[in-house]
C-alpha cells in the first residue's frame, strides 16, 4: 500500500473513533448523574421509612419510584390520604384526600412533637382514587391494591435516597410474592413508637390471599398505626411489599400487605405517569448476621 493511502486509511479510521467517542460521551455522562442524583444514604434525610403527613395523618415511606423525565415519587399506603376510618379498607368505596394534596415529609415526629421537617411533596398517585375513576378493578383489588406516591418537590430532590435503612436495598422489584415461611425485612418509623429501636423488623410470610393481591407476615414486633405504607424485603432484597393493615387472623398480631408488582403495574397502566419504574437502593441488600 502507498504511503497516501495508508495516511489516508489512519485519517479516516480516527475521524471514526472521534465520532463515536463524541456520540458515545452524553450518554455516559447521562448515566453518570442519574447514579449520582442521590443523597449518601447515610445522611440523606427522605428515604424508605421517612414519616409522611398528609392532612394530619402520618404513614411510613416504602420505596422511591421515577419516571421518564426524571421525576422522583416516595410511595406509601393509598390508605394514608383516605378520609375513612381505620375499619375501611375497601379502596373502591372509600374517599380520600384529592390529587395534589400537599404532604410533610420528617423524621422523629412521636405524639408529643412533629418531628422535623426534612422535605415537601404532593400527593401524584392514588390507587383508591383511580379506582373509582376507573372501573372494574375487581374485588381483590378494591380490597388489598393500597399505593400512592408522593412526588417530591424539586427544591427537595437532592435529599432522597432509595436505600432502605439497616437492611440496604431494594435490589429490584419481587414477582414471586412472599409464599409461606419465607422470609421478610422492612423498616417503620411510626409516631406511637419513640425512638428506632423497633424500626427494623423481621419475620416470616404466612401465605397469600386475594387472588395474589396480599400476604399476611408476622413479625416479632409488628407493624403498628404510623408504620402504614412501609416497604417490606424478600429474601433476596426485592421490594415485595407495602404493609396496608394490622390483622387478627390468621394470628393476632400479624399485617396485611398490598403485594407491589400488582400495585405497581396497576398504577403503571392506570396512573398517566409515564416511564413510572422502582428506584434500586444505592447500598447492597445486606442484612446483620
Amino acid at each position: 500500500m502507498r504511503p497516501s493511502r495508508i495516511l489516508a486509511t489512519a485519517v479516516g479510521v480516527l475521524a471514526l473513533l472521534l465520532t463515536l467517542l463524541s456520540t458515545a460521551a452524553p450518554a455516559t455522562a447521562g448515566r453518570l448523574h442519574r447514579e449520582s442524583r442521590w443523597a449518601p444514604a447515610a445522611t440523606a434525610p427522605i428515604h424508605p421509612g421517612t414519616q409522611m403527613f398528609t392532612a394530619g395523618a402520618q404513614c411510613t415511606a416504602n420505596f422511591v419510584f421515577t419516571d421518564a423525565v426524571g421525576d422522583v415519587y416516595v410511595g406509601y399506603a393509598a390508605h394514608c390520604a383516605g378520609k375513612g376510618g381505620q375499619t375501611d379498607t375497601n379502596g373502591c368505596t372509600t374517599d380520600s384526600v384529592p390529587l395534589g394534596t400537599p404532604v410533610r415529609f420528617a423524621n422523629g415526629a412521636t405524639v408529643a412533637t412533629s418531628g422535623t421537617t426534612v422535605g415537601h411533596g404532593t400527593l401524584a398517585y392514588s390507587s383508591w382514587i383511580t379506582m373509582h375513576r376507573v372501573p372494574g378493578a375487581g374485588a381483590n383489588a378494591c380490597a388489598y391494591n393500597d399505593l400512592a406516591l408522593v412526588k417530591v418537590d424539586a427544591a427537595d430532590v437532592g435529599k432522597v435516597n432509595p436505600s432502605v435503612p439497616f437492611w440496604g436495598g431494594p435490589v429490584g422489584l419481587s414477582t414471586g410474592g412472599l409464599p409461606a415461611g419465607t422470609q421478610t425485612w422492612s423498616w417503620g418509623q411510626s409516631s406511637l413508637r419513640p425512638g428506632d429501636a423497633l424500626s427494623p423488623k423481621t419475620g416470616l410470610s404466612l401465605g397469600g390471599s386475594g387472588g395474589g393481591w396480599s400476604w399476611d407476615v408476622y413479625t416479632a414486633t409488628p407493624g403498628i398505626p404510623g408504620d402504614s405504607g412501609s416497604g417490606f424485603l424478600d429474601a433476596t432484597g426485592r421490594a415485595v411489599g407495602v404493609l396496608s393493615t394490622v390483622a387478627i387472623a390468621p394470628l393476632a398480631g400479624s399485617n396485611g400487605l398490598g403485594d407491589l408488582a400488582k400495585e405497581l403495574a396497576y398504577a403503571q397502566a392506570h396512573s398517566g405517569i409515564a416511564g413510572l419504574r422502582l428506584t434500586p437502593g444505592t447500598k447492597p441488600f445486606s442484612p446483620p448476621a
